[in-house]
């Protein structure tokens, strides 16, 4: 017989992989979307609406055997600017990170401008970070200040 209160949520520890913690409760499943978990083949767990004593309410995720590259933690922070990102190994939290806003974005969004030389070819995007909060990013190609961002594909 365990030893937990009625209070408490049990949810199993991961062996290997990230846990992707404070996150917005209206952006769980745009975070899930834009790192691909939502095809991913292994264990995601994810939990939303779960009570926070410093936000209120959060979101987290729970990706067994995945590790983000910067390029996907940047991502992250564009969507979830105050989550943090724990790395477990072998049941032990070898890493805890909070995200961060880069200063520039390079590749991993698309420009609103239907005219941007990046929609009409191939050309990788870049964005400087023009205000972190609330985000407002400039296209380096058309000089285009957007504050909604759009995902490349």
């Amino acid at each position: 017989m365990t030893n937990i209160s009625k209070k408490e949520l049990v949810v199993s520890a991961i062996e290997n992989g990230t846990v992707i913690d404070h996150i917005p409760v209206d952006t769980v499943l745009m975070v899930l979307s834009i790192l691909g978990l939502d095809k991913y083949e292994d264990e995601v767990l994810i939990g939303n609406n779960l009570d926070s004593k410093k936000y209120g309410k959060k979101g987290i995720i729970k990706a067994r055997n995945k590790f983000f590259e910067q390029k996907d933690i940047n991502k992250i922070a564009l969507v979830a600017p105050k989550a943090t990102l724990i790395v477990i190994k072998n049941y032990e939290v070898v890493e805890k990170k909070f995200v961060e806003i880069p200063e520039k974005i390079d590749t991993i969004l698309k420009c609103i401008n239907p005219n941007c030389i990046t929609n009409k070819e191939i050309v990788d995007t870049k964005f400087k970070v023009v205000e972190k909060n609330p985000l407002k990013i400039q296209c380096r190609y058309c000089e285009k200040t957007m504050t909604n961002i759009r995902f490349a594909e």
